[in-house]
């Protein structure tokens, strides 16, 4: 049973990789060991404008633009690294998400995203700040405890 775990294990990251390297095919930025829902979808008309940092997480359903077919505008869309980019999101043409970063399920990002920032909403507005991540936007939940009362006490 644990060779069979430890075979599936190996396999979605096999599978990880390959949808990845799928994504930098188009041209898009894709850093190392980010994930990317099946159900996602990246813009492919300015595919080259897709640029998403190292160890972050796409969510299901997510859309992440990097064209305005209305304004005839092509620009560049980027996500920092370890940020988590929840389920239904939509990621606005232009927008920059910082490093360490949370987008909220469903949220609307119309706006660019400060480092260590979380927000949620539609549109999205920050309700969270001073953040630290891991990869794919995991709380570093004992830093930030010992952050908070070191801020108390000090």
């Amino acid at each position: 049973m644990a060779a069979l775990t430890k075979s599936k294990n190996y396999l979605y990251w096999v599978v990880v990789e390959l949808r990845r390297l799928y994504f930098k095919l188009w041209g898009m930025q894709i850093g190392r060991g980010t994930t990317i829902s099946f159900s996602a979808k990246l813009d492919t008309t300015n595919p080259k404008g897709i640029h998403i940092g190292e160890y972050t997480a796409v969510a299901f359903g997510a859309v992440i633009l990097s064209h305005d077919a209305r304004n005839s505008r092509h620009t560049d869309t980027w996500i920092g690294n370890n940020c988590l980019i929840g389920g239904r999101c939509i990621i606005y043409p232009g927008v920059r998400i910082g490093n360490n970063c949370v987008v909220g399920l469903g949220s609307v990002v119309m706006g660019n995203v400060p480092d260590g920032t979380i927000v949620s909403g539609f549109p999205a507005r920050v309700i969270g700040s001073g953040i630290e991540t891991g990869p794919y936007g995991l709380s570093l939940a004992k830093s930030n405890e010992e952050a908070a009362v070191a801020s108390k006490d000090g």
